[in-house]
């Protein structure tokens, strides 16, 4: 009850209109730009943070939920018309709705991703709204130890997460939270790591690093491989679903909804393993399995249903722990940061009219996405035909002027530069990029919650895993990386990848 009076509150602070023209300015800015070829999520709020920058922390913060929620919306037009996933939990819709439009079922694919993430946004943000004090909760029982462990747990898993080596990502996790030790010491005042630069005292800018890895050095990579586009498959028809079609997607999108959730809240979860798990799950269940690979409507409704569940689910830790599972999640992070604000169990006493404005306000985006991505889906097609060295010479010109007039300084244009080819270097390589942010980010605050638990313990080390809660999570963080060696040196790591490998 207590849930559904704080949901009320927040909807009386939502429906404001200023409120409301931020989060319609956000849907759309974030359906546009999630709707150009390879551009996921993560890049797309990336590259829209600067847009934020000027407004007060509530508009921001809604117009930035809208805009999450727009890219993961737009994303699905990309997989469908062009066999071109924006990021790895779109793979699924692009096996499935590229083959419905390459039969002439655009429409009916495009349709049953549309509903099928407004079901699941609309189930999964209830859901956050009513777990989150609950976790809330439980978060201000964590003393120091414990929050350090939950740090050393994300560290961990964000980095077996992405990337194909567990190695790599390790290494990128250590590169950010090599440029976390950049500025100020916050215990002794002692300058670090800035060499003599003024502009290096209050550290790196997360927002500069995230614009660089994710829009500058996405854009270099795409200028350097020149691949022939598969070629889009136009709509024949209505967008529109037929009887039949609503009969098989309607369980598909409550499935979804249901297996997105709560792997998407989970440390190690993520929207990518939730959209497979639903893939898998639809053709186990599946009417006529043997559409699957030739165009399902199922393989597209529980996927989507599933990817767009998951990350609200994000937001349960982002929010409540202030934990980033994902790229995204680290970005919004960012969001956050940029205005003094750390998400976390105390944002929800401090600034309880703000979270709760902000949950609300997912509702709301919800509602408006439904409503702008069905009857103009035609408009969003046509962006589809802008040539691609236009598309990604934009990108770049948007995210130097974004960045620069946030911070305007030469050092900043100077690092932007550097960590953009930073960030092309590491795709090249095969290192991902997201654990830079979030060791970035999280680095500071696991500085600090480490010299708290020491200090309080006078120095003993031991103190870390005193109680059952920072023991238990340090073993799990040990298991993520243990496990996956031995799976490996046994051999049954290779079979795991092999069938992977025949997913993709």
């Amino acid at each position: 009850m207590e849930s559904f009076n704080l949901l009320m509150q927040g909807l009386s602070v939502a429906l404001d209109p200023m409120i409301l023209l931020y989060a319609l300015i956000g849907v759309t800015l974030g359906t546009v730009v999630g709707v150009l070829p390879g551009i996921g999520p993560a890049l797309t709020v990336a590259l829209l943070l600067p847009v934020t920058y000027g407004l007060d922390p509530a508009g921001s913060l809604i117009m930035f939920a809208g805009i999450y929620y727009g890219g993961m919306y737009g994303g699905s037009t990309t997989s469908i018309l062009l066999n071109t996933p924006g990021e790895s939990a779109s793979i699924v819709t692009a096996i499935e709705g590229n083959q419905m439009a390459r039969k002439g079922r655009a429409g009916p694919a495009l349709a049953t991703a549309a509903i099928g993430s407004f079901v699941a946004g609309l189930v999964a943000t209830l859901l956050l709204a009513f777990l989150a004090p609950q976790v809330v909760k439980l978060a201000l029982t964590l003393g120091p130890r414990e929050y350090f462990a939950l740090m050393v747990l994300a560290f961990v898993t964000v980095s077996a997460t992405f990337g194909d080596s567990a190695l790599r990502g390790l290494t990128s996790l250590f590169i950010g939270l090599a440029l976390a030790c950049v500025g100020i010491d916050g215990l002794t005042g002692a300058a670090r790591l800035t060499y003599g630069v003024p502009q290096l005292m209050d550290g790196i800018e997360t927002t500069t690093l995230a614009v660089a890895l994710f829009a500058i050095g996405e854009a270099f990579a795409v200028a350097a491989v020149v691949a022939p586009p598969d070629g889009m498959h136009q709509i024949k028809g209505r967008v529109t679903m037929a009887a039949e079609d609503w009969r098989r997607s309607w369980k598909s999108w409550i499935r979804g909804t249901f297996i997105g959730f709560p792997i998407g809240a989970m440390p190690a979860g993520g929207a990518d393993v939730a959209s497979f798990l639903s893939y898998a799950t639809e053709k186990k269940l599946a009417e006529k399995p043997e559409e699957f690979g030739h165009g399902a409507i199922e393989g597209v409704a529980g996927p989507e249903a599933a990817n767009n569940a998951a990350a609200a689910g994000t937001l349960v830790p982002l929010l409540t722990l202030g934990l980033p599972t994902t790229a995204t999640a680290a970005i919004m992070l960012a969001g956050f940061q940029q205005f003094g604000l750390q998400p976390g169990p105390l944002l929800f006493v401090t600034n309880a009219e703000l979270v709760w404005g902000l949950i609300a306000s997912l509702l709301i985006a919800n509602v408006m996405l439904v409503v702008l991505n069905l009857p103009l889906i035609g408009l969003w097609i046509r962006l589809l035909s802008i040539p691609r060295h236009w598309l990604y010479a934009g990108i770049l010109l948007f995210a130097t002027l974004g960045t620069i007039g946030v911070n305007p300084s030469p050092v900043e244009l100077g690092m932007l530069i550097l960590f953009g080819v930073m960030g092309y270097g590491m795709r090249l390589y095969g290192y991902p990029v997201a654990p830079v942010v979030v060791g970035l980010i999280l680095g500071p605050m696991a500085e600090q919650q480490l010299r708290r638990a020491l200090a309080i313990a006078q120095g003993d080390w031991s103190t870390l895993v005193s109680t059952p809660v920072s023991a238990i999570l340090l073993t799990v963080a040990a298991l993520f990386l243990i496990v996956p060696l031995i799976l490996r040196y046994t051999g049954r790591g290779a079979v795991l990848a092999q069938v992977a490998g025949d997913e993709d």
